[in-house]
This record gives C-alpha cells, structure tokens and sequence, in this order.
C-alpha cells in the first residue's frame, strides 16, 4: 500500500469511528441497566467487540446490527457466572472496569487478555478495591493478569488517587453503585469524565467537584439511547495530518470535544494549527465538526494537567512535533510506559531511525523539529496507536515507510488506511507507507 500526495495536499470529509471509551461504557451501563439501550455509532474495533463478548459470557444478550447495537440489561444484579474465564484481548478499559463492576457480584470469575494485556499494571485497581471489601488478587502474584475475583458486599470509601485515570476512578465508581455507602475518588488532575456522565444519564447519582467524583449506590439503571460521537483520539491522526502536510483542508465531522478530553486541541492550537468548530452540539456529550487547515507550527512545552486530557495522542504530537519549528518537549506523560506498549521508548527509538533529532526523558521525550524525515522500518510493538502516529508521518518523510504488524489498527480503527487513502489526491509522490 502506498500513499501519494499532490501540490493540493489532503483534502474532504472524514467521519471517524465511535468513540472508544464512550463505546465501551454504553455496552457496559446497557448491561447493568433494566430495559433496552439502544446505541448508535458504536466503535466496532476489537476492544469494544471484547467488551459485548465478555457481557455475552454473563448471561446479556446484544443485537449487532449493520445500524446499531442493541443491549438487552440483566439489571445491577443481574450478571450471571461466567461459563468460562472472562477474555479481555487487549483491553484496558475492559479490564479495569469490568474488574470495578464484578467484584460486587454474587459469583466468583476469572480474567486475562493477550500477551500485551498481561504486562499492564492492575494494583491500580486492586488496591482501591481491595479497600473497599474486595477480594482480587493477581493468580500469579505480579499485579498483573490473570485476576481472580470473588464477588463480596462492599463498603464506600473516599480514595486519594496517585494517578489521573479514567480507568481507575471508573472501576471505584462503578464498584461505589452497589456499595453500603457512597463512594468518592479523588484525583491529582481531572481525567475524562465520560462514566460521570453517561452513569447520570442512566440514572444514578452522581456527584463532581473539582478533581473529586461521588457516586451514591443504586437500586436500578435504566436503558437509554446513546449516539456515540467521533473519537477524538481517532480525529487526532487526521488533525496531525492535516496541520503537517501542506495545502492541506479537511473535515471531521461530528468529533467529541468534551472539555476533558480536549488536550489534542488545545496542543495544535498552541502550536500554532488552524483549527476552527462548525455545528457544535451542545449536551451530555459535546461534538462539533473541526475545520482543519495546513499551518506553520512551533515548539511548545506539553505538561501538567493537560496530559491526561490527550495521553492516547502523545505519539502523534510527536510526529507533528518533528515538523515544528523549534523545541517541543513533553514531560509528566510516564503512563505512556505502561499503554499497549512503552511509548515513549517505542515512539523514540522509530522517530531516530527516521532522523529526528529526540531524545527520551524519565516522563516524556524533547523534540528538535525541522529536520526531515526518511525511510524506515518501524516497528509498531503492535500497538494501534503507534502504527496510525507513523502512517501520518510518511505523510511527509522521503522514501517508503515499512510498519510492521500495520494492521494492530484494527482494535481501535479498522478502516483507518481506507479513510486516510480517501483524503490523498494522486499526484507528486510525497510519501508512502507499505
């Protein structure tokens, strides 16, 4: 496969997939919920596959259809023992969460997931969980998978999280809907927000002040209707590719753009992107279409409590970082060492076999743009987001660009190559990704 770009750069309208977490989370509040939810949109990568399939395991029926998914709720107590052991391929967000809802259950189940799965850190969530009357333990002692989990009566707690993770507060919450007492999690900087939001609009009670949520246990949800928005964290390799390629003008129509998942935006804006909103929709869910235009971009410092606002769109920052004009340096973004793979290392050591001029830190990586790019082998760990960040940059390098295992893209966006293919106008030959 190769991609040709013309004098007039990218051009036309995309429509990315469903957003990933928003996905997820309807599939599971569906689950608890009584009644129907009905879900349109629905991200049909291989995470969000994994999350119908683990709820298939317990007992809830899902119609997949070509329109939308359909959830048929067992209600908060109504999740039956699993068959056999719960298989969360490469999911996190399956993981954790689901590891927050079973360990109220009546049953006792076990969970793994692939060999990538295996090495992310679960004491994150054992922990608090464990503090709330849990019993999960690790079955080969590394706070890693496979867990066990035997379900118990909780009690509330007021956790001080040491990280700003969606997953984490989401598997307290979620854990806090059947608990004896209401449940709070405190954060060092806002994650996004996203079970905060949707468990409102199934029913519960939920609370949010500052960095702190509150949830209040439950006796029922009830099934709604969600329209899942585009996927930021997709849009933001068609944002990068956009802003470096130039004469380049896209559409992305109807993207998320809730306030804690906006980092993206903020970053291309600083950096100097051309960036304007068209048809915003106001609501549980924000979403607007985003106008993106070719710009001259610069260097900025990326810290604090923006990270957790854009850490899936680290790496392909650091693609448009290599195309800036001066110094871009990131720093408090040490939770990319434990994604699918350690992206700071893995992001770095493929940038330098392209000649980038980027060196790795502790937290992050500095990164001297202006300096062009050529052909190379990268090796994308097998990590999604780490192939889609190096797709962008052949965009713009010299000579073809070799991905290994290019088609991991499938567990977040299945027909990314199809839709970026749609953008390229035959022409001068500017890059090329095989």
């Amino acid at each position: 496969m190769k991609y040709e770009i013309s004098r007039y750069g990218l051009r036309g309208e995309i429509t990315v997939p469903g957003d990933k977490s928003i996905s997820h989370r309807s599939v599971m509040f569906g689950a608890l919920a009584g009644g129907v939810t009905e879900i349109e949109n629905f991200l049909r990568g291989a995470d969000c596959m994994t999350t119908i399939s683990c709820f298939a395991n317990m007992g809830v029926h899902t119609d997949v259809t070509p329109d939308r998914i359909l959830v048929h709720g067992n209600g908060l107590r109504g999740l039956k023992a699993p068959e056999k052991i719960l298989d969360c391929g490469n999911s996190g967000t399956t993981t954790r969460l689901i590891s927050g809802i079973l360990a109220s259950q009546s049953f006792s189940c076990s969970m793994v997931g692939d060999a990538s799965l295996k090495k992310r850190p679960m004491r994150r969530i054992m922990k608090p969980l464990s503090m709330m009357g849990a019993d999960i333990t690790s079955t080969l002692g590394n706070d890693c998978l496979p867990l066990r989990i035997n379900g118990k009566q909780l009690h509330g707690i007021h956790y001080m999280s040491p990280v700003a993770s969606a997953q984490v507060k989401s598997a307290i919450l979620l854990a806090g809907l059947t608990a004896d007492s209401p449940t709070s999690v405190t954060e060092p900087y806002l994650s996004r927000n996203h079970t905060e939001l949707m468990l409102s609009t199934f029913g519960a009670q939920v609370t949010s002040e500052g960095t702190t949520a509150t949830i209040y246990p439950a006796d029922e949800l009830y099934g709604q209707k969600i329209i899942v928005p585009g996927d930021i964290s997709s849009a933001a390799f068609f944002l990068a590719a956009a802003l470096i390629v130039p004469g380049s003008e896209i559409v992305l129509k109807n993207i998320g753009i809730n306030p804690t998942r906006d980092g993206m935006l903020t970053v291309c804006r600083e950096m100097g992107g051309n960036l304007t909103y068209e048809n915003i929709r106001r609501g549980g869910e924000p979403s607007a279409d985003i106008v993106v235009r070719s710009s001259d971009l610069h260097g900025i410092t990326i810290q604090g409590d923006i990270i957790p606002k854009l850490i899936d769109e680290l790496p392909v920052i650091a693609v448009m970082a290599c195309y800036a004009k001066g110094t871009t340096i990131i720093k408090d973004a040490a939770e990319l060492k434990v994604k699918e793979s350690n992206r700071i290392r893995i992001m770095v050591d493929n940038l330098k076999l392209m000649g980038a001029d980027v060196e790795e830190t502790d937290d992050g990586m500095i990164i001297h743009g202006g300096r062009p790019l050529h052909k190379a082998v990268i090796n994308s760990a097998d990590d999604h987001r780490i192939a889609m960040s190096f797709a962008v940059a052949a965009l713009r390098c010299d000579g073809e660009l070799i991905i290994t295992h290019k088609n991991c893209v499938g567990i977040s966006y299945p027909r990314f190559y199809i839709d970026i293919k749609q953008l390229v106008h035959t022409g001068q030959d500017f890059g090329k990704i095989y």
